[in-house]
């Protein structure tokens, strides 16, 4: 969410947060490694070994720059559990399946080498806009969806064009994560994580509509959801 806020709880030493994100590099390569065959095979991998180092730049980046910080919402829409569960776990599950579909021969995707490698780029750059859309919000994002004292809407940048980049960035990581091993077998994965995302950018817009009215109907006029718009759209009279 777009917000600024001048306070919150004390955060977590930088040497901590980078340490956890190492840690969750740990785990995707223990997931890749059991999905493969073991870890000689993960060793063996260049697409599995180019992921990994770069998932291990982009989160030691964000640990860094630790843009989740306090917050002082004001309004907080409630969200089921299931999604926060569904919308960490399958980016955590959707590389693995792919390379089990990879090992075992199941749901081979054409393309051949030229998919795998731009599988892997399209993840590297997905994950350089996930991380340059949280580091322009800076303290202002938030992982909830909530109104804030102070809430400022955000329409620069990367903004300009488009009203969730994050959201956009989270599941081209994902989907380029799994075409990366040339199997289908995760797709179904990705496909729910985008029905997810994009619920739950329609709940944020709406919450952002009821506070800002026409400053915002302006703004989603002139851009696209997770893309950018070709035409604008017409402002609703009101």
């Amino acid at each position: 969410m777009k917000t600024e806020t001048t306070e919150g709880p004390r955060r977590p030493h930088p040497a901590v947060t980078v340490l956890l994100a190492l840690g969750v590099t740990a785990l995707d390569a223990a997931l890749l490694a059991g999905a493969l065959g073991g870890t000689p095979a993960l060793l063996a991998h260049h697409r599995a070994l180019a992921l990994l180092g770069l998932w291990t730049v982009g989160g030691v980046t964000l640990a860094l720059l630790r843009p989740v910080r306090g917050h002082d919402a004001v309004t907080v829409e409630r969200e089921a559990p299931f999604v926060m569960l569904a919308l960490f776990v399958i980016p955590l599950a959707s590389p693995p399946v792919a390379a089990l579909g990879e090992r075992l021969a199941l749901w081979a995707l054409p393309g051949g080498a030229a998919l795998r490698w731009a599988g892997v780029a399209l993840s590297g750059a997905a994950l350089a806009l996930r991380i340059a859309a949280m580091a322009q919000l800076g303290p202002r994002f938030s992982p909830r969806v909530a109104l804030q004292r102070q809430h400022a809407l955000e329409t620069r940048g990367l903004y300009a064009r488009i009203r969730h980049p994050g959201y956009a960035g989270a599941w081209l990581v994902a989907l380029g994560g799994s075409l990366a091993f040339g199997s289908a077998l995760a797709l179904p994965l990705v496909a729910v994580m985008g029905s997810l995302l994009w619920s739950r950018a329609g709940r944020e817009e709406s919450m952002l509509e009821r506070h800002f009215g026409d400053e915002y109907r302006r703004y989603r006029a002139r851009t696209g959801r997770f893309v950018p718009r070709l035409v604008p759209s017409r402002t609703p009279q009101v």
